[in-house]
Formats: C-alpha cells, sequence, structure tokens
C-alpha cells in the first residue's frame, strides 16, 4: 500500500541567485508529528507565486521516492533530503504512469483529488542548483503532481494512503504532462483528456484548444518546409502602406513560382548587411499564400535596425535570404463563425486568412475586429475594407483612438481602444474560433494561455501568436540588462539566434541548454503555468551548419511582424 513518508513545509523568502534576488517559497522541510491541511494550504506553509502553485486547485505537491532515487542516480548526489523537489508530500508509491487525473486518495483524516501535473517552473532547478532539472521532469516523465483537498484534514508521516475513487478516464498524470509538454501527442489521448472534468481550469482550456493545433502541425509536419536552410530571394517591389508599414514583395531569384505557403505562416529572414553578426527577423506572411511570391508589411521602428534597412535600403532588384515559410497558426477548415482580432501591425497573419477566406469565397460567419491610432496608422487600410465587402457574411469593425470625427466618419470607425469588452458588445458569436497575432495592449495578460495558436472563446482568452511579456516569475528588485553576447570564448554548436533581441550566438559547450544560454546573454524569458515554447529548431543555414531561431521570452515560437 501507498504510505507517506512526509510533510514538507516552507514559507517563502529572499534568495540569491545568479547575481538576482528570487522570491521562492520552493524549499521544504519536514514536519514532525500531524499537520493540518486546509483548502488553501497546509499550515505553516505558503508560496510565493500563485499563479502556478497554490491556491485551492494546487493545494498540495506529490513528489514520489522513487523519483528521489531516480534523481540521485542520475545526478551522482546523496544528499536529497525529503521536501527537495519543493513538494509537500513525499509518498512511497503513487508513481506519475500509474496514478490518474481525477484519482481521489484519504490520507489520515483528509481526502484529495488528483488535479494536474505539476508546473514545471525554475526555481525547481534553483533549489536543487540543477538548472536543466525542469525540462528533465518533463523528459524523464517524472513530474509528480498537484492534488486538490476534498475533505480537511490531519496528516502525517506514516499514514497509509487508501484509494477512494478512480477517475473518469484513467489518463495517468506522466501522459497528460507528455500531451501538453511534448512533441506529437497522442490523438486517442488527448480525447480522453478532453472528457476528463476533474482539470484543473489552467489545463481545461489548453486541451479544449490542442486538437485544432495538432492538426495544424500535422499539416505543415506532412508537407514539410518548402526548402531547406536559407534561399536568396529578390525584392520584386517595395510599397508604402501607412506612415509607418511598408510591404515587400519577395520573389523567387531564379523567376519560378514560390511555393504555396499557408496562411499566418512567417519568414524567416536574414539581413547580413544590416549589420554583424547578421540579424535574423520573422516577419508574418501578409498576402494571399498562393500567389507565387510572398508578401511581408514591416513596420518602421526608428531605432530598429532591421526594419530601417529592410524599409530605406532594399529596392526592388535586391537580395534577401529566406528560410521556408513556418509555424502552424493556421486557419481551420471548419464551417462555423471566425473572428479575426488585431491591433496595429498586428494585423499582418489574420489579414492573409482573410485573403484566404476570399480565395475560398467562403460563406462562413467571419468578423473582421481591427483597433489603431487612426486612419493614417492603419496599414494595408484599402484591402482591409475591400475583402470583408467581397464576402458574403461578414462583419467589418474598426477602432481608432485618437482619430478625428472626419477620420471616422469616412471610415465608419467608432472611436476608442479595441479593449476585451468590444467582442461582447458587438455580439460576436460565443462559438467563433478566435485568431489574433498580438492580444490587443488593453487587455490583460492570458494566465493560461493555449500551447500553441488556436481556437478559443473569443471573449476570454484571445488566441494569440503573439509574444508575451517576459517574465521569470519571483525576481525582485531587477534592472533591465541589455542583451549581449555571453561571457568566455565562441562555442562549437550551432548558431543559435534569439529572434527578439537580435542577438546571435554559437551555442557554447559550457552550457546544457538553451534557457541557460539566454541568462547568460541576459535575454528575457518566460516562464508561465504552461509550456513555454523558447526554442523552434530548424535548419536554416547550410546544410552543414545547423541552426536554431529562438524566441526567448514568448510562449509560442512565433514573432510579429514588426521587425525590431
Amino acid at each position: 500500500m501507498p504510505t507517506m513518508l512526509s510533510v514538507n513545509v516552507g514559507m517563502p523568502k529572499d534568495v540569491s541567485w545568479q547575481g538576482r534576488t528570487v522570491h521562492t517559497g520552493v524549499w521544504k522541510f519536514p514536519v514532525h508529528g500531524p499537520a493540518r491541511v486546509r483548502r488553501l494550504d497546509i499550515d505553516g506553509d505558503g508560496q510565493s507565486d500563485t499563479n502556478g502553485h497554490g491556491g485551492e486547485q494546487r493545494t498540495v505537491l506529490v513528489y514520489q521516492i522513487q523519483s528521489y532515487r531516480h534523481w540521485q542516480q542520475y545526478f551522482g548526489r546523496d544528499d536529497l533530503g525529503f521536501g527537495r523537489f519543493g513538494e509537500d508530500l513525499t509518498v512511497d508509491g503513487l508513481l506519475d504512469d500509474e496514478v490518474g487525473i481525477g484519482d481521489r486518495y484519504r490520507i489520515g483524516e483528509t481526502e484529495f483529488e488528483v488535479i494536474q501535473p505539476r508546473v514545471t517552473c525554475y526555481r525547481v532547478g534553483l533549489g536543487l542548483g540543477e538548472p536543466e532539472l525542469p525540462a528533465l521532469l518533463v523528459s524523464h516523465h517524472r513530474p509528480g503532481f498537484y492534488m486538490r483537498v476534498i475533505h480537511e484534514g490531519h496528516i502525517q508521516a506514516g499514514d497509509p494512503i487508501v484509494q477512494t475513487r478512480t477517475g473518469p478516464g484513467a489518463l495517468s498524470v506522466a501522459d497528460t504532462d507528455a500531451l501538453l509538454h511534448l512533441p506529437d501527442p497522442e490523438p486517442a489521448k488527448l480525447r480522453l483528456a478532453l472528457r476528463i472534468p476533474a482539470f484543473s481550469p489552467g489545463w481545461q482550456d489548453p486541451f479544449r484548444d490542442l486538437p485544432k493545433s495538432v492538426d495544424g502541425r500535422a499539416v505543415v509536419a506532412a508537407t514539410g518546409p518548402a526548402w531547406n536552410g536559407f534561399r536568396p530571394l529578390r525584392v520584386a517591389e517595395v510599397f508604402p502602406e501607412s506612415t509607418a508599414v511598408t510591404s515587400i514583395h519577395l520573389a523567387a531569384s531564379d523567376g519560378s513560382l514560390l511555393p504555396a505557403a499557408h496562411a499566418g505562416q512567417y519568414l524567416t529572414l536574414r539581413i547580413p548587411e544590416a549589420g554583424r553578426p547578421a540579424p535574423v527577423r520573422s516577419c508574418s506572411l501578409s498576402s494571399t499564400p498562393d500567389a507565387g511570391r510572398y508578401r511581408i508589411s514591416v513596420k518602421h521602428e526608428p531605432h530598429g535596425t532591421a526594419s530601417v534597412h529592410l524599409i530605406t535600403q532594399r529596392r526592388p532588384g535586391a537580395i534577401l535570404d529566406a528560410a521556408a515559410p513556418r509555424d502552424a497558426f493556421l486557419l481551420d477548415d471548419g464551417t462555423g463563425p471566425v473572428l479575426l482580432i488585431s491591433t496595429g501591425i498586428g494585423l499582418t497573419p489574420v489579414l492573409s486568412m482573410l485573403h484566404e477566406l476570399a480565395a475560398r469565397d467562403s460563406d462562413r460567419e467571419i468578423w473582421w475586429i481591427y483597433g489603431g491610432r487612426r486612419l493614417q496608422e492603419h496599414p494595408l487600410v484599402a484591402e482591409t475594407h475591400a475583402l470583408p465587402t467581397s464576402l458574403p457574411n461578414t462583419h467589418e469593425h474598426v477602432f481608432y483612438s485618437t482619430s478625428t470625427p472626419e477620420e471616422r466618419r469616412r471610415t465608419r470607425a467608432a472611436d476608442g481602444r479595441l479593449t476585451k469588452d468590444k467582442p461582447v458588445a458587438l455580439s460576436v458569436p460565443a462559438d467563433a474560433t478566435a485568431y489574433s497575432a498580438d492580444p490587443p495592449p488593453s487587455w490583460p495578460t492570458c494566465s493560461t494561455p493555449s500551447p500553441r495558436p488556436a481556437s478559443t472563446r473569443p471573449v476570454s482568452t484571445p488566441s494569440s501568436v503573439g509574444a508575451m511579456p517576459s517574465i521569470n516569475p519571483g525576481l525582485t528588485g531587477q534592472a533591465a540588462r541589455t542583451p549581449h553576447q555571453p561571457p568566455g570564448p565562441p562555442g562549437t554548436g550551432p548558431l543559435v539566434t534569439f529572434a527578439r533581441s537580435g542577438i546571435s550566438v554559437t551555442f557554447p559547450d559550457s552550457r546544457p541548454s538553451v534557457l541557460e544560454l539566454a541568462d547568460a546573454c541576459d535575454v528575457p524569458t518566460r516562464w508561465s503555468p504552461h509550456p513555454t515554447a523558447t526554442c523552434s529548431p530548424t535548419v536554416l543555414s547550410p546544410a552543414s551548419t545547423s541552426s536554431s531561431t529562438c524566441k526567448a521570452g514568448q510562449h509560442h515560437d512565433h514573432t510579429s511582424t514588426a521587425a525590431r
């Protein structure tokens, strides 16, 4: 019978870590004698980051002595006392590949229900001094799991653990963790996850969104990239779209038609003439995907090296190095309502979707909602007005925050900022599939974003392909640092480019992970309660050299059209 080995508690504290101060409750220590378990916590315990730990849905974290032994052997350590993995309950048994979501257990006077796998976070690696541990917990299928409290009471070391109910789907903790964190989720297990009501709310939305994401990745995987590495593309036309945005049309340098792309995909461009090392930027396709050439629309950033070079130096006939279109931010093939919502330059990927709907002569109900400052700054304004009128069942709504009454009269734009209440006021259908390149800035940051840009309920958590704010939870009193090359001699590994920061680094032999490399470069990153795609490995350089384009600080491996 499974047994309780230790109850562990600890209050958050400030600790020094790599020259920073982190507020964390990852250090837990055994309790001697009974401990009172309440609805929100164990007496004497606390969490520093309640977005990812604690609360009613994540009251206690469970880890097994069997996993302790695994890591002791893996790291060659013998100093791992109970609580070192940040767990509240150290147990003998209840293995991650045996315990199911929704299973219930009685321990002492208390009854618990298994809710979700552990939320992997850099701080568990900090606690053990093993920075790669968060990724290893996932790849070794040993995350541990959270439970919520069904009945409060006392527990203590030595209590037997009795299963009182089996979860409805028999989906194990390890399988659940793999569905969201590892590639190629199994469709059958994904369908099973959709039928389990016991998941915490933070995990229910990603599982609802994941099927379309999986379908999108399957489409891209089936076709593969149109070419490997970079190939030269010729600038065919440069056209100013607004005071701040210029479109660049790209064609094959040999005069052939470029391979068709999917609406919502992006090009990765390498611009050697713009600096050393050569900046690498990702720009969304903004045109009809199968036109035989590609169009990107670039926002002029006054201090952006890449955007200034693209707009002012690249004339017709110039050559750009480009990787094949990528990403699975794809328009679905359904028949239900579609919401295409954007602000500023973020309209480009959803505009390509609008082009695709027009090319299909779609009769779907389409909601095109856009927010900007004024008419003069509205990029591609002519076609964003013309395309909706060419479709039979389209609703167009534009919001300008600083426009004049005359501008609003001419464009039928509404006055004010595009905020999260606007789709509700417009009666956007609740079952609409929403696509958004960047959440409007007036919307609060989503605490439970989907792992990939996919469909969602539009008025609650908009689907996003853009960068979330950079944040490492728990860091306190930190001044911003300019990203830079890492200390020490260059490495011998593949070239890694942090696209948002513009830093290209040859992977050092001394760095065990991309996140460690990002930290050494002071590139901002983001940890969250859900999978964080910090690197999208692709072969971008010539066949002899591997390269990766990393968007550290993002939830999704894609960047907005503004070439920063």
